[in-house]
């Protein structure tokens, strides 16, 4: 019997033209039966698929028109890159909890199928299979003795045939004809059968190729067309009518010949003479039926890309379109046609998991899929500036892990940016006090929240009896007659140097205590009071000799104020990279220079001037903010180290004689501080200006300035986290405990690794008086990180200092 033409607008290439197309539909034992080019088909049964010629689909359908062979290229190339990966568990992105990365299964699907394929040649061939064969595709498996998976072998789908089992199974077995005519039976256990299921029978699969057929013959036939066009005329179809009654036939066949047939004569110009009836020429050029054909192939290959889901910008393409719109055809792409495509391929193997976990193809370097992901973290990304979210929340839905300290947790409400505590323990590190504190509504003490401060606002007052450091910093701007703002912390700490008395409290800072005292002194009603007794309270006698009381910095005390301090610095750093590539591709910047891009040759707004490096990096406003928000955060580092020391000692709260020292020595961090990233920001200027002499594309410049954010600024903002947090909580404990009165000693301690200088290692044990200071390598040093010392003595310091009563003898 002969078999069913592939595509049904190519029947007349199989059928005899002078046989006419018959098509009968009768009642056949209550299936509906079709006879159709001579192929009888049963709907419902397994004869369905039987007149599919896949021979043929693929010489005339995928090797011959070129929109078939790209949009299954296309398919089968993502499903050859990507591996196979198999877990345990989903997380709520989607990602497996636990991956499972030796599995027999894997070996063959991701490293040899079979001797003479490996895993990515059977998945890209398996695909192409799938699109191309109504059957759909088989592939035979083959197991150890133990029961292991050790091969996969993709059996030709034209020789393979399910046979159903007449006791009700679903299959009885597979019938596999070998190249040498030899049957084999194969048990359905051996075969994966793999197919887009038909809606309606079961026993065959559905292919593009049967929506498209009509359209694939038509691109083939419009692709003749053309090459027979140039093939016989190269030139307009025309038609020359001559008075046939005076030329004889050899006549006739000369002026035929002058018009020179073929590609090779395309734009030959003949001369030819009139006959005496005269001579008519009928233009064809342009007709309604030549513009027909080239309307033809545009709309096959729109239908044929249609019929597979494969956009033309996915294949190559994307001329017309705008970047948004070929991003959102790869999205589309991705989502509704190859990633079924590809479950359709992994779920064929899931009974060979044995119900452990799940196995699917591994997506993650797809960027396209990546399209929501970047939506959802922008949407987070408002929400958290509005107050809505906290930067935990936020790194969280951005698949960051949480910092998950106070500044982190709390919402920071606009447009003062006002922190609301998550947990009560929050509100002391926040710098919040209790319900009827003066200052803010609610009793909230306003701060910044990491990266967020706004550097024009004034520093709020602090209402605690430590002295509020934070307040202390502007109030010590503002007597030192320095304004606020770059270079501010540097002008107040050597003003504070200069205003020394000897005593250790600089003379700027003691200004800030009295500054603060008056205003505690006329606060009215129950805040008022309460700050008189903080001020009158006597600190508990220490004992003059024997086992006493005694309190040691720990690396806790250290990694947790570095790590708020690196929370802090994060978004000042990445927000400074995007205003310094903002700035460098703004026209306003680029104008007069060489790196003004010119619409034409009356364009003449480029000019040989450099760059004002300068004003791209902007210096000035980012060291304020700087100055700003680590004056808020190292407040509080300062109050809760502060607080640690009175407790360990028997002080209900730190005295308010330790202020003036405790705020001196946050000036000193905050200016050191500044210095780091002033040096930061000066390489990176630096290379700006270096690769202005080398470059005049400004993409070269916002790529220099990347790499350059990428590779120093982690270590900067490292390098200000360490140093300022050692310098705080070391500093304050010293004033703290001079403050606590007399009869106090202090051992020097280092961490005892070989980061350690030799300078500091000789110090280490050394014990002096409070308020002492150490000599170290030469210079007097008042402990660990102390900004007055010199560089070299203080950066990346992590020495500590264990504080005890005089008498107490304890190691």
């Amino acid at each position: 019997m002969p078999k069913r033409r592939w595509f049904p607008a190519l029947r007349s290439l199989v059928t005899p033209r002078s046989e006419p197309e018959e098509k009968s539909i009768t009642w056949a034992g209550g299936y509906t039966s079709t006879t159709y080019a001579g192929t009888s088909n049963i709907w419902s049964t397994e004869g369905r698929a039987d007149g599919w010629d896949i021979g043929r689909v693929v010489t005339e359908g995928y090797e011959r028109v070129v929109w078939v062979y790209k949009a299954i290229d296309t398919m089968g190339k993502h499903a050859a890159r990507l591996p196979l990966e198999i877990g345990l568990g989903l997380t709520e992105d989607g990602e497996f909890e636990e991956v499972i990365e030796d599995h027999p299964l894997l070996r063959v699907l991701n490293g040899r199928a079979n001797p003479v394929e490996t895993g990515a040649q059977f998945r890209k061939r398996l695909s192409a299979q799938i699109l191309l064969s109504k059957r759909g595709a088989f592939v035979e498996v083959t197991r150890s003795n133990r029961g292991t998976i050790t091969r996969l072998d993709l059996l030709p789908p034209d020789r393979v045939i399910p046979v159903p089992d007449p006791r009700g199974e679903y299959i009885a077995h597979y019938e596999f004809t070998t190249l040498y005519g030899e049957v084999r039976e194969l048990d359905p256990e051996r075969v994966r059968w793999i197919r887009d299921p038909h809606p309606t029978d079961p026993f065959s699969g559905v292919t593009p190729l049967e929506a498209a057929g009509i359209s694939v013959e038509l691109d083939h036939l419009s692709r003749l067309y053309n090459v027979a066009f140039i093939k016989n005329d190269a030139r307009p179809g025309g038609i020359v009518a001559v008075d046939t009654s005076s030329l004889s036939d050899q006549e006739m066949n000369r002026l035929e010949a002058r018009f020179l047939p073929g590609s090779e004569f395309a734009g030959h110009v003949s001369v030819v003479g009139s006959g005496p009836g005269g001579m008519n020429y009928v233009d064809l050029a342009a007709k309604p039926r030549e513009m027909a054909y080239e309307h033809a192939s545009q709309n096959a290959k729109i239908e044929i890309l249609a019929a597979f889901g494969v956009p033309e910008s996915v294949t190559g393409n994307a001329a017309g379109r705008t970047f948004d719109n070929a991003e959102q055809e790869e999205y589309g792409f991705w989502i509704h046609t190859e990633l079924p495509h590809l479950e359709l391929i992994s779920n064929a193997f899931a009974g060979d998991l044995e119900g452990i976990g799940a196995i699917r193809f591994a997506t993650s370097t797809v960027e396209a899929l990546e399209l929501p992901r970047r939506k959802r973290r922008a949407e987070a990304r408002e929400e958290w500036e509005a107050g809505l979210i906290s930067a935990d929340e936020y790194r969280r839905r951005a698949g960051l892990p949480a910092f998950d300290n106070p500044q982190t947790r709390a919402l920071w409400i606009s447009p003062q940016k006002a922190p609301v505590p998550a947990r009560p323990e929050d509100a002391a590190a926040l710098g919040i006090q209790g319900p009827g504190t003066p200052g803010t509504p609610g009793g909230q003490l306003p701060a910044a929240p990491p990266g967020t401060a706004d550097p024009n606002a004034p520093l709020p007052p602090s209402n605690d009896s430590t002295g509020g450091a934070a307040a202390a910093v502007a109030q010590a701007r503002a007597d030192a007659g320095q304004p606020a703002g770059p270079g501010a912390a540097t002008a107040a700490v050597d003003s504070a140097r200069a205003q020394s008395d000897g005593s250790g409290q600089p003379g700027a800072a003691a200004a800030a205590v009295d500054s603060a005292r008056d205003t505690e002194q006329a606060e009215p009603g129950d805040a008022a009071a309460a700050v008189t007794e903080a001020r009158g309270l006597q600190v508990k006698a220490l004992p003059g000799a024997g086992p006493g009381p005694s309190y040691e910095v720990t690396d806790d005390d250290f990694d947790q104020a570095q790590q708020t301090v690196a929370s802090a610095l994060a978004p000042l750093f990445d927000r400074q990279e995007g205003v310094i590539v903002a700035r460098l591709r703004s026209p306003k910047t680029r104008k007069g220079t060489p790196f003004w891009k010119a619409d034409g040759p009356a364009d003449t707004r480029g000019g040989p001037a450099a760059l004002d490096t300068d004003r791209v990096t902007g210096a000035d406003r980012w060291l304020e903010e700087i100055d700003s928000t680590l004056a808020r955060v190292l407040a509080g580092v300062a109050r809760g180290a502060a607080e640690r020391t009175s407790a360990a000692f028997g002080a209900e709260q730190p005295p308010a004689a330790a202020a003036g020292p405790t705020t001196a020595v946050v000036l000193d961090a905050v200016a050191a501080a500044e210095q780091i990233a002033r040096g930061f920001l000066s390489s990176v200027t630096t290379l700006i200006d270096q690769a202005q002499t080398a470059t005049a594309d400004v993409d070269d410049l916002v790529a220099i300035v990347r790499t350059a954010f990428t590779d120093l600024a982690a270590q900067a903002a490292a390098t200000i986290a360490e140093t300022t947090a050692v310098a705080t909580v070391n500093g304050t404990a010293e004033a703290t405990a001079a403050a606590l009165g007399p009869g106090v000693v202090r051992t020097w301690s280092t961490r005892r690794d070989d980061r350690v200088r030799p300078s500091h290692a000789a110090v280490e044990g050394t014990t002096l008086p409070v308020g002492e200071p150490f000599t170290v390598d030469g210079t007097p040093v008042r402990f660990p990180g102390d900004q007055l010392a010199p560089l070299h003595l203080t950066i990346n310091c992590r020495c500590r200092l264990r504080y005890r009563t005089e008498g107490d003898t304890t190691p």
